[in-house]
């Protein structure tokens, strides 16, 4: 991942709606908390770790009435300010679409600059193991009964927590939403 990289998918996440906050992957559920309303759900991640507010194994109602998701992403594109979210066991799925605020963690060495780089990443995945990936590009939103409407058939909101490896320096993962 290059600093044009994360660079380009700030803009674009930007341009989305998208809030993004940084930081090192030892400061995650920090990062996170700051991130969630209540109530919560998520489901354990892969980088960092949660919040111990947020519930990782709710029940049908507990989910149904949270306000914020938390799962991790796959990868996530730069060009487009995509995310790669995974159906799984856990309910990484459910979790990312069932709330009206989807805080999604996402490491920088996951951040590929475009759709070709994507597909080099899914198609063995695909080919292996059957996954099956949505790439989400920011919140939610639909045209089809008139108007743009958020939120109908996803969240509202958009919350990407931007991890970077603990050792990195900070000063080299600030990038601005306007460089």
């Amino acid at each position: 991942m290059s600093v044009a990289d994360r660079s380009t998918f700030k803009r674009r996440l930007d341009s989305l709606g998208v809030t993004v906050t940084e930081g090192p992957e030892n400061e995650c559920a920090e990062l996170i908390d700051e991130a969630a309303g209540d109530p919560a759900v998520g489901v354990a991640l892969d980088a960092g770790s949660l919040p111990e507010r947020v519930e990782t194994d709710p029940t049908t109602a507990e989910l149904r009435a949270a306000h914020t998701g938390v799962t991790d992403a796959e990868l996530g594109v730069a060009a487009y300010g995509s995310v790669a979210i995974e159906a799984d066991r856990a309910g990484t799925e459910p979790v990312s679409l069932f709330v009206d605020r989807h805080v999604v963690v996402l490491r920088e060495a996951d951040l590929v600059p475009d759709m070709p780089d994507a597909f080099e990443w899914l198609g063995p995945k695909a080919r292996g193991e059957s996954a099956d990936v949505v790439f989400a590009t920011g919140p939610s939103a639909t045209a089809d009964m008139g108007g743009l409407v958020h939120g109908a058939h996803g969240p509202k909101e958009v919350h990407v927590v931007l991890l970077r490896e603990d050792g990195a320096d900070a000063a080299d993962s600030e990038v601005s939403a306007d460089e």
